[in-house]
């Protein structure tokens, strides 16, 4: 084995992946106690969920942040990536807020506990495994673009047999896409040169696992939630 070549990679990845995974933790913190600070206030309440236009235009933000921080990601500095990365994280936690008042504290605490435990068993086997999962990401893709167009589908149509089986779908695509997010970061250590692009690759990398994790929780709450009285 060549030590000379393996462990200057293996600790750029170390260092990258830490970096990564700490600037997740932030963001879900960041949308956790915004989400917590609006259900509490019922001023922001009323502005965020009292006003349909103003929901929907926080998604749409949210979708327009995402879309411009991938597309922008190696144009910008990694100030303005943090920037971006945060803001989103926000206004994430501003939509999140409903889930607040849907759903007893005990309920999202259990459910936050089972979709840690299946995004870190994914990311780890991502990290460990050698066999090459970027053969995952174009069905992947393929999956979440068919459940995204189900469930607008199933907006004017209103099946709750098809809206469970789109919740069972999307586990599974964003368990399978931590695995394959959590490698693709882990080869990223071996493209990273200096510490401004390793600075932007945490954020993209912290960006894409978060979406993992966020989505895996939203769509177990749909079984294991329980709904306040």
């Amino acid at each position: 084995m060549d030590t000379s070549t393996s462990t200057p990679f293996a600790n750029t990845t170390s260092t990258l992946l830490h970096k990564v995974f700490g600037w997740m933790a932030v963001g879900l913190v960041v949308s956790a106690l915004t989400a917590y600070w609006a259900a509490a206030s019922p001023a922001v309440l009323n502005i965020v969920l009292g006003n349909q236009a103003v929901f929907f235009g926080l998604i749409i933000a949210e979708l327009a942040l995402v879309i411009g921080l991938t597309w922008a990601i190696n144009r910008i500095s990694a100030g303005t990536a943090t920037m971006l990365f945060l803001v989103y994280s926000f206004v994430n936690g501003l939509t999140l807020s409903v889930i607040i008042l849907l759903y007893t504290d005990a309920s999202l605490a259990s459910t936050f506990i089972i979709a840690a435990g299946m995004f870190g068993i994914m990311a780890v086997y991502g990290y460990v495994t050698h066999r090459d999962l970027s053969h995952w990401g174009s069905i992947l893709m393929m999956g979440l673009i068919g459940i995204i167009i189900a469930g607008i589908v199933n907006i004017f149509i209103g099946n709750n047999a098809l809206d469970l089986a789109i919740s069972v779908i999307a586990i599974i695509i964003f368990t399978a896409l931590t695995a394959y997010d959590i490698q693709k970061i882990k080869n990223m250590g071996l493209m990273v040169t200096d510490d401004a692009s390793r600075a932007k690759q945490a954020i993209f990398g912290a960006l894409m696992l978060y979406l993992d994790f966020i989505n895996i929780f939203l769509n177990l709450l749909r079984f294991t939630g329980r709904k306040r009285n």
